[in-house]
């Protein structure tokens, strides 16, 4: 017989014990008092791992947590960009705005924000702007103004010709204080240009179509070509017509209103601190608590196999 074969035969056999040992086995089973000494899982174990937890948790929030104290950008301190000319906005004074062209057709285009100290102020700095808009020859587009307790605001589109836009800018800057200024200059000359190209070519192939012997054909490309060469007049000369005029918008505002500021007490720090704290308890508790219910199922499930294997094995004795 081979020691493979012994070996499977020695596995396969099962000895008994004898009755007096397995009575003498049951008996000391039974006769155990000593308690069954419990290392999974103990309040004191659970309260050392919180307790860190929370304090590190409550901590994070406290330093992370987002201020609603961040001091706004004020409007003028920053430079305004647009189109082709860039203006940084003044506080008392006017920038210095372009002057038009007097050679080539541009579409001129203004911003101005103005603070006024009150309500009464925005009223009265509407009527000014309209006085100066008449006076320079121009109309107003717009108009749109809003009063409420110790607050105003009002919105205006001029339209002043462009050749006073200058001296609109400069006197509408008095009425109150500059907040922002935004000039946009817009070059139409050679758009313009290229438009003249296309109408003298339309104009000599016209020639030349009057010039060929008369038939339905040749009277009918005539029209064509006449329609169109009148189409692109139309729209250059309202492209010009309309450029003699800059459009100024204009704001008067009055001042925001300044937060009140609350006075806190000497121990306001601590109650914000305990106060955190026990948010950052909640968000521990209720983080924690599932994963502490499997734990302990985990523990009863370990602890009932234990229990039956050891049954098992008192049975087999």
């Amino acid at each position: 017989m081979s020691q493979r074969d012994l070996v499977a035969e020695l596995r396969a056999a099962r000895v008994e014990a004898p009755s007096e040992v397995r009575a003498r086995v049951r008996l000391i089973a039974a006769a155990d008092t000593t308690p069954t000494q419990r290392r999974a899982f103990t309040w004191r174990r659970a309260l050392v791992v919180a307790l860190p937890v929370a304090a590190a948790v409550a901590a994070t929030i406290v330093f992370t947590r987002p201020t609603h104290h961040t001091p706004p950008v004020p409007l003028g301190a920053r430079s305004i960009v647009h189109g082709s000319v860039a203006i940084a906005p003044a506080q008392q004074k006017s920038a210095a705005v372009p002057a038009p062209s007097t050679t080539r057709v541009t579409r001129y285009g203004a911003y101005l924000a103005l603070r006024v100290p009150t309500p009464g102020g925005v009223s009265t700095g509407v009527q000014q702007a309209l006085r100066i808009t008449k006076s320079l020859g121009g109309y107003a587009g717009s108009v749109h103004a809003a009063i409420a307790g110790k607050s105003g605001s009002a919105d205006l589109t001029l339209r002043i010709p462009r050749t006073h836009v200058q001296e609109a800018i400069a006197r509408l800057s008095a009425i109150g204080t500059i907040t922002a200024e935004q000039v946009d200059v817009q070059d139409l000359q050679a758009d313009l240009n290229a438009t003249d190209r296309t109408i003298a070519r339309l104009q000599r192939q016209l020639a030349a179509l009057r010039a060929q012997p008369p038939s339905a054909l040749t009277a009918a490309r005539i029209a064509a070509l006449v329609s169109q060469i009148e189409r692109l007049q139309r729209g250059e000369a309202t492209t010009v017509r309309t450029a003699r005029f800059a459009t100024v918008r204009l704001h008067l505002g009055t001042p925001a209103p300044k937060p009140t500021t609350a006075h806190h007490g000497p121990l306001h720090g601590l109650v914000v601190a305990f106060r955190w704290i026990g948010i950052g308890a909640v968000y521990v508790l209720a983080l924690g608590a599932p994963l502490l219910l499997f734990l302990w199922l985990a523990w009863i499930a370990t602890r009932t196999i234990r229990r039956r294997r050891e049954n098992d094995l008192l049975s087999r004795s």
